[in-house]
């Protein structure tokens, strides 16, 4: 099953942390920013799409990462979750399923 494109899970999938800056923020002080601008033929996927803050999303304007003199944390990509496993916390998970929920 697929995760669903919305705020909330690109927030969850880039744990609430800003892309460029790498600072961890409440939902309501972060931003989804559009790596390549929708102006400049940028898409809305998971793969153009990451968390920012307000703060880089404003220097960041519309323009590439470059351009601005900026670099993501990490390349962002389609989520691949397993809901029924983030719904057990892994300190009450026994070792023993480990080599099968990775």
């Amino acid at each position: 099953k697929e995760v669903k494109f919305n705020r909330h899970n690109v927030f969850e999938r880039d744990g609430h942390t800003c892309q460029y800056c790498g600072n961890e923020f409440h939902e309501r002080d972060l931003n989804l920013d559009h790596i390549i601008p929708r102006d400049m033929g940028g898409k809305t996927t998971w793969e153009n799409i990451v968390t920012s803050c307000i703060k880089c999303n404003t220097r960041k304007a519309n323009r590439l990462p470059h351009q601005a003199g900026m670099h993501l944390r990490c390349k962002p990509d389609r989520p691949r979750w397993r809901p029924f496993v983030h719904a057990i916390p892994s300190e009450e998970r026994e070792d023993g399923w480990n080599h099968f929920l990775k």
